[in-house]
């Protein structure tokens, strides 16, 4: 997709933010998540993902295509270098390659933050996800049976990662 700039978020893409995250609530393929988020929920989010856990956005014509942020995996020390990550693109540009330039400049942010390695957790359903991160170098693994529930079933979460 030509015309893709992607950029540390502000403050100011925090509707932008909100509203792709609650579309990844409702169509329910990518968060265990089940209650839409508020401004406030998200502005908290923000708030703590400053510094090594940051947050970028795709913008597209002046639009927020998606957002990628760096999460901790962990508060143990020993894990300092190991980096969890969020990838949500707004439905209209699903399939697009935003989700791959999101997490190219996702990754090449986390060597400049001292992270050796990312880890994501997906559902085993979701086709296109898995997709984007095998394209983009991430193995499998293994699936926690089980791990979670989403309107009141149980499902399994596949965990990934990538050595950078």
């Amino acid at each position: 997709m030509d015309n893709i700039d992607i950029r540390k978020a502000v403050h100011n893409d925090l509707p932008f933010i909100l509203n792709i995250y609650n579309q990844g609530i409702e169509d329910r393929i990518a968060t265990l998540d089940q209650d839409l988020k508020t401004m406030n929920e998200i502005e908290i989010w923000f708030q703590e993902h400053q510094g090594r856990y940051s947050v970028l956005v795709a913008e597209s014509k002046g639009k927020i295509a998606g957002w990628a942020s760096l999460n901790p995996y962990s508060h143990r020390c020993a894990y300092q270098g190991v980096a969890d990550l969020s990838v949500y693109v707004d439905c209209s540009f699903r399939s697009k390659g935003v989700g791959s330039f999101l997490l190219q400049s996702l990754e090449k942010t986390a060597k400049e933050n001292e992270f050796y390695k990312i880890v994501l957790y997906t559902f085993p359903f979701n086709e296109l996800g898995q997709s984007l991160y095998k394209k983009m170098g991430y193995r499998k693994v293994g699936t926690f049976k089980n791990q979670g529930i989403l309107d009141e079933q149980y499902v399994d979460v596949m965990a990934m990662e990538k050595l950078l």
